[in-house]
C-alpha cells in the first residue's frame, strides 16, 4: 500500500489520525472554557439580576454590561487557545491530541528545523482567527487536506509552510 511521504521520509499523517488528535486537544481546550466559563455565568447573572432588582431604567447596564463580561470571555478563550497551540507546543514541541496519535509538525522548507514560533502563529491564526471571522472556512480549511497534493496539508498548514507526519 502506498504511503504518501514528507521531504524527509516520514509518512504523512493521515485524515482520521488528524481528526482525533483534533478532536482531543478539542476537548481539552473545552474543559478549559467550561471551568472559565462558570465566573463568566456567574456574574453575567448577578449583572442581570442587580438590573431587574434595581427600579431603574438603566437599559445600558442591562444589556452592556453582560455584552462586555462575553466579549472578555471570548478574548481570554482565544488567549488560552493561543498558548495550548502556540506556547505549548514551542515548550513541548506537541499539543496533547498530537501526542496521543504520535504526529508531529514539521517545516516544509527545512524539515530538520523544529516549527519556531512565527510558524505556528500563523499556523494558529489562519486555523483559528480565520475560523472565526469567516463561516465555514474551518470545514474547508481542515477537509482541504483530503484532496491537497503532495503534502495532505490543510489550508493552515499551507500558509505556515508546515506539514503533519506520522512520527511513531
Amino acid at each position: 500500500m502506498y504511503v504518501p511521504r514528507a521531504p524527509n521520509g516520514m509518512p504523512l499523517a493521515n485524515f482520521g489520525d488528524r481528526l482525533v488528535a483534533y478532536l482531543i486537544d478539542a476537548a481539552v481546550l473545552v474543559a478549559v472554557n467550561l471551568v472559565l466559563a462558570i465566573p463568566v455565568f456567574i456574574a453575567i447573572f448577578a449583572v442581570i439580576a442587580s438590573a431587574a432588582s434595581s427600579n431603574s431604567t438603566n437599559a445600558g447596564l442591562f444589556i452592556g454590561v453582560p455584552l462586555l463580561i462575553e466579549l472578555g470571555y471570548v478574548v481570554v478563550s482565544l488567549g488560552v487557545m493561543y498558548v495550548y497551540h502556540v506556547e505549548m507546543f514551542g515548550r513541548t514541541g506537541i499539543t496533547w491530541g498530537k501526542r496521543a496519535m504520535k504526529l508531529q509538525i514539521i517545516r516544509t522548507d527545512n524539515p530538520a528545523l523544529p516549527p519556531d514560533r512565527g510558524l505556528l502563529v500563523k499556523r494558529w491564526a489562519v486555523q483559528f482567527l480565520v475560523g472565526v471571522v469567516v463561516p465555514f472556512f474551518s470545514w474547508v480549511d481542515n477537509l482541504w487536506q483530503l484532496w491537497d497534493k503532495p503534502y495532505q496539508q490543510c489550508l493552515h498548514d499551507k500558509a505556515a509552510g508546515t506539514i503533519v507526519v506520522k512520527a511513531g
